[in-house]
């Protein structure tokens, strides 16, 4: 029997787990497939214990799920779980591969055939196991509900015997998934929301969520490889912080999203244009962890400035357990589709080019290409 563990996790205000019971279910459906969860690892996400044995799983030691054939998990692991596996086994998770050089050092160390989720190709066969985008929809919908809560404003317009309230101005900086889905978010809660991105492909998908594109027509399109935006030079960098100081003036929240892999968050929001916003105002700053977009931005911690509060949440996905873990194993179960045979044994198919995309590290080597880049540098 091929037996899939799902460990606990463990890495601070990590609530996500990565498979629900639905899942396992599916999975199940392979008899050749064993699942192992261990105890409590699914209760922060609204799944215990009972749910998935009621789906089959058997609910197991943390060492019997480190030893798994298939270790499956959601964070990326400490020195400490990479230390459990061995050159026998796969392992899926995030693993944070253009930037944590000790981490994949460690992985093709113990020998263990390693994917990283943040490594699925951005492609339209692949879309059904990009937990990039499934984990940035959640952060996007968590980071409008924290900005609506600490703004204090109705986002939409109020109409009272007292007088009518004015509806919220909101900006989103950056139109990919997260961007897409705040944008779409403070739309429903009737907020007048702006959307600004570089890539010009964008612009109509802002339109068409009922925000208005914020259009610099000085900025050529930027829009880079696999649709990311490429980073600007230095002058467009200056004229596009300038534009957005002066709209920033006109805002209540802004949301920044803006990301390049494996890069540095680009400077949107200058510490000026901070002060120039009313006081009251409110941005959310879901970059924060690769450094923000906002010059004042500290990760984790809540800044206050000529009464603007700037709000470095991480982990934002984790704020919205049930359905980001619920979209998460669903990303698994279909690249595990790709890795299980109806045999229930492990084929890695490296002429597949999701497989090959995502493989970090086997047999005591770094794989990817982009990773092994890294690592040198």
């Amino acid at each position: 029997m091929l037996e899939i563990g799902v460990p606990k996790e463990t890495a601070e205000g990590e609530r996500r787990v990565a498979l629900v019971p639905d899942v396992v279910r599916s999975l199940k459906k392979n008899e050749k497939v064993d699942v192992l969860i261990e105890s409590g690892a699914g209760e922060a996400a609204g799944h215990p214990d009972a749910q998935y044995t009621d789906a089959g799983a058997e609910i197991a030691s943390a060492e019997a799920i480190w030893g798994a054939d298939v270790v499956l998990r959601v964070a990326v692991p400490s020195a400490e779980d990479v230390g459990r596996l061995s050159a026998s086994q796969v392992f899926v998770s995030h693993l944070d591969p253009w930037v944590a050089a000790d981490t994949n050092r460690a992985l093709a160390a113990s020998g263990v055939t390693a994917f990283a989720m943040e490594a699925i190709p951005r492609t339209t066969r692949a879309q059904a196991m990009d937990a990039l985008s499934s984990q940035a929809a959640a952060a996007g919908y968590a980071a409008t509900l924290i900005a609506a809560r600490e703004s204090g404003r109705f986002f939409g317009m109020m109409t009272t015997a007292a007088g009518t309230v004015p509806p919220a101005r909101v900006l989103v900086l950056g139109a990919g998934v997260a961007g897409l889905q705040a944008l779409a978010t403070a739309r429903r809660l009737g907020a007048i929301v702006t959307g600004f991105d570089i890539r010009r492909a964008a612009w109509e998908q802002i339109a068409s969520l009922g925000g208005r594109p914020l259009e610099l027509d000085f900025i050529p399109d930027a829009e880079g490889e696999g649709g990311y935006a490429r980073p600007l030079t230095e002058e467009e960098d200056a004229q596009v912080r300038d534009a957005l100081a002066e709209n920033a003036k006109r805002q209540d929240i802004i949301i920044t999203t803006a990301a390049i892999p494996g890069r540095p968050a680009p400077r949107l929001i200058t510490a000026e244009a901070v002060r120039g916003m009313a006081p009251g105002s409110v941005i959310v700053d879901l970059a924060a962890e690769t450094g923000g977009n906002c010059e004042l931005t500290v990760p984790g911690e809540t800044v206050v400035e000529a009464g603007v509060k700037v709000i470095g949440t991480t982990d934002l996905p984790s704020l919205m357990p049930v359905p980001a873990s619920q979209l998460y194993a669903k990303n698994l179960e279909n690249l595990l589709g790709l890795l299980i045979t109806e045999e229930g044994e492990i084929d890695v198919d490296l002429s597949d080019d999701i497989l090959a995309a995502a493989l970090i590290t086997q047999g005591g080597e770094i794989k990817n290409e982009r990773a092994a880049g890294r690592e040198s540098q």
